[in-house]
């Protein structure tokens, strides 16, 4: 049983998160309304994964994750905001988030992100995951020499990250649809990830688009 504490400020979405978590077979072993509050809490009781808002008082979620990234780096971080500002998302992610959740969202994907997270995947909304790779994608010459992609599923990685489909992808680069498939394949093999979304963050993460 994954163990999870909660960093929100706000009590009545606190309670929904906890009910939704344990509900969902998770171990709700702590909770803060502040950031500071939250940072003792994390680095005394070391949950798998700190749920925590991004609006909180004092020490908001972005430092608190950078802290928490320093103190306790096993455990996983969710981000929760109103917002979908790709300017948070971006230092949410420079900060070391590994989950990123609109709270409009049904509670349901706040559950489905914080299980990713736990599993040790990377989840981001997917309204917003292909506007915030777009914009932080650097040129392809700035790919790393160890990276395990080739140039060419490089090419389709960047063209997924800007929210490409694989129809548009075969088009574009002149290939088959079978031939699509096969890249994204290879490339999520690659990766370790589960989906597309998941394969470009971290390919983000690790430099390689």
């Amino acid at each position: 049983m994954f163990r999870i504490v909660l960093v929100e400020d706000h009590a009545l979405t606190r309670a929904g998160l906890r009910t939704a978590l344990a509900a969902a077979g998770f171990d709700v072993v702590g909770e803060a309304a502040d950031g500071s509050t939250g940072l003792e809490k994390i680095q005394e009781l070391r949950p798998d994964v700190a749920v925590v808002d991004l609006g909180l008082p004092g020490m908001d979620g972005i430092e608190l994750t950078r802290r928490i990234r320093q103190s306790v780096g096993s455990t996983r971080v969710v981000i929760l905001t109103m917002h979908d500002l790709d300017g948070e998302v971006l230092a949410a992610l420079a900060a070391g988030a590994d989950a990123y959740c609109i709270k409009s969202n049904r509670t349901d994907d706040v559950v489905a992100a914080v299980r990713i997270a736990a599993e040790g995947g990377a989840y981001f909304d997917p309204a917003i995951a292909h506007i915030v790779l777009r914009k932080i994608a650097g040129p392809a010459s700035e790919r790393p020499t160890d990276s395990p992609l080739t140039p060419r599923e490089t090419e389709i990685l960047r063209l997924i990250a800007d929210g490409t489909g694989n129809a548009e992808i075969s088009e574009q680069l002149s290939i088959g649809m079978g031939t699509v498939k096969g890249h994204i394949r290879d490339i999520l093999q690659k990766l370790s990830a589960s989906d597309r979304t998941q394969a470009a963050v971290v390919a983000l993460r690790r430099g390689i688009i």
